[in-house]
């Protein structure tokens, strides 16, 4: 059982301590140059059936790109050009509203910058951690539209951990290998700071005449902004007052998309990551398709929150550099370097920022855990902790591949049982309870069993449909009659976690009571494969995968998870820093 001390003050920072230094040592340092590092030359994109590396893409749409400017340099030059360029001039004059950038676009603007930075690297660690992209809901190898590292190997069993890639501190956040936990908590932390400041941005938006210089008013947006892709394209640049005071058509055109459709779609697509969400409204991942494909879209979000930066960035360098960086810092339309000035000091305060959260989460990972669960745990229990889980699905959709995960258990103990086929195996349930048992697999099946067929979702990131066949929890509960101060019950694997030691994991009682948390052992109609959990695994249909343990040893009832282990309620959250009720 794991270790019962999770009160004794010096002993816990003690093991924290030890804990720390071996995240360090296994995240960052031993597993340098184990494991790729994510580079554009692995990265590969699939056309039909077959995987071309992306330095295709960018040579044809360099090509590409050459092409469409000679093009449009011809283009320009005619008289159909000529005429439509003056009949549908690329800044509008209509609709009128003060010129000017309010201290509120300033600020919202300059934090949206600041929020940003960290969300896109911390997203990069999040996809570092599976880095693989699927159309199909079922991330069968080889059926991935992106990837970015090469197939996997054929000659041993290859888990979804084994997939992780490295990622250089410059680019994720924290850096190093299968840090997810950490990326997870600076990722919704800033998220959800994002969000409020896009609120702040919009109502005030709205409620003032700023609306009329983003949001499109009237149809003749549409022409003025082909006015400006035929200049643009021809690399000749409309003559404009500048964002001072207002923008051409196709800047208010981008700006509108990625304010009211890109940010949208991004945190809208992160929701259906969430297995709370998606295994109670099915509808919901299907309005993008599926899970796989939500995911999919919220990566091409990142991207084009990546591209909007360089190409806007672009143009305010290219055109009035610093009355442009003075309207925005200042609200002054005058050239001087003041704004400039202001520009590189947001920056750098945005670098010193990144360099000090590196370090943090590489020293103080468990203060950042700890913040995260009190902030953005507490906001994940408002959204996804008032309902259960029912979703489920039929015999057809049933992946035909499931990755498997986690340590095969190689413990004397459990190689005889498995050697035996398991009828020596006995679950001991046991803690704070009236009447603790002891479960052959076969007094399991007699007390009554269920099937479902339902959505795996790993905190990695792929997902997978299965059959599970096993003893409703409830059933479990009205057999030990729990005593009214047991909240959450703790599950012992025989099987070790990355850092060695036992694996286990918690989950309230309330979770325990929804219809679909079940012993399973069987999957997909056979008794439960090895590298899935046999004899006996976890299935709580609303929370990820990481805690749905395997290869279950006993099962303890007991007050709160900071009873056990280092307090934190797993294992991976003990020793990877995962939140301890990670909903999405």
């Amino acid at each position: 059982m794991a270790n019962q001390n999770g009160h004794d003050g010096d002993s816990q920072r003690g093991q924290n301590g030890d804990i720390q230094r071996a995240f360090t040592r296994e995240a960052r340092l031993s597993e340098e140059g184990a494991h790729p590092r994510m580079r554009l030359s692995q990265v590969h994109f699939r056309l039909g059936s077959r995987f071309f590396s992306v330095w295709w893409l960018l040579l044809w749409g360099a090509l590409g790109g050459v092409a469409v400017v000679a093009a449009f340099k011809v283009f320009y030059t005619t008289s159909v050009a000529q005429s439509f360029i003056k009949t549908h001039p690329c800044v509008q004059s209509t609709p009128t509203f003060p010129p000017g950038i309010p201290v509120w676009i300033i600020v919202t603007h300059a934090l949206n910058f600041f929020l940003i930075v960290m969300i896109l690297r911390a997203g990069w660690q999040i996809l570092a951690d599976h880095p693989r992209l699927y159309r199909k809901i079922h991330c069968t190898p080889d059926s991935e539209w992106l990837r970015f590292r090469g197939p996997l190997p054929k000659n041993r069993v290859w888990t979804a951990k084994d997939d992780a890639i490295m990622l250089s501190p410059l680019f994720g956040m924290p850096g190093g290998r299968h840090t997810i936990g950490v990326a997870r908590h600076w990722h919704f932390i800033f998220d959800i700071l994002f969000v409020i400041n896009g609120i702040v941005f919009i109502v005030l938006t709205f409620t003032t005449q700023q609306y009329l210089k983003i949001v499109p008013t009237q149809w003749s947006i549409l022409p003025a902004a082909g006015s400006c892709i035929v200049q643009y394209s021809a690399l000749y640049l409309p003559t404009e007052p500048g964002g001072f005071f207002r923008f051409d058509a196709i800047q208010q055109l981008s700006y509108f998309f990625i304010v009211f459709v890109t940010a949208p779609a991004a945190i809208l697509t992160g929701l259906a990551m969430s297995p709370a969400l998606d295994n109670r409204f099915k509808w919901y991942q299907r309005l993008f398709g599926n899970r796989q494909i939500a995911r999919s879209a919220h990566f091409i979000a990142m991207v084009t929150f990546v591209g909007f930066f360089f190409i806007h960035m672009l143009m305010v360098f290219s055109t009035q550099f610093s009355k442009n960086l003075n309207g925005i810092t200042l609200d002054r339309n005058e050239y001087n370097l003041n704004g400039v000035m202001l520009t590189l000091v947001g920056v750098g305060v945005t670098i010193a920022f990144q360099v000090w959260a590196v370090n943090f989460s590489w020293t103080h990972t468990r203060v950042l855990q700890r913040i995260s669960n009190m902030t953005v745990g507490r906001v994940m229990d408002l959204l996804f902790d008032h309902y259960g889980p029912r979703a489920e699905y039929r015999e057809k959709d049933i992946s035909p591949f499931f990755w498997p995960n986690g340590l095969v258990p190689t413990s004397e103990e459990w190689t005889h049982l498995k050697d035996e086929e398991f009828r020596d195996y006995r679950v001991r349930v046991h803690g704070l309870v009236e009447n603790p048992v002891e479960l052959s697999l076969q007094d399991l099946r007699e007390m009554g069993g269920r099937d479902q067929i339902t959505m795996h979702n790993c905190i990695q990131g792929w997902s997978a449909i299965g059959k599970w066949s096993g003893l409703p929890f409830t059933t479990l509960i009205e057999l030990v009659k729990p005593s009214p101060e047991a909240k959450w019950v703790m599950f012992y694997s025989f099987g070790e976690g990355g850092e060695g030691g036992q694996y286990y994991d918690s989950h309230s009682i309330k979770d325990l009571g929804h219809n679909q948390s079940l012993l399973a052992y069987e999957m997909n109609g056979e008794p439960l494969p090895v590298l899935h959990g046999a004899p006996l695994r976890l299935r709580v249909e609303n929370q990820l995968g990481f805690k749905q343990v395997k290869w279950i040893k006993e099962i303890e009832f007991v007050r709160h998870f900071s009873e056990r282990g280092a307090s934190q309620g797993g294992y991976n959250e003990d020793h990877e820093f995962y939140g301890y009720r990670d909903e999405i």
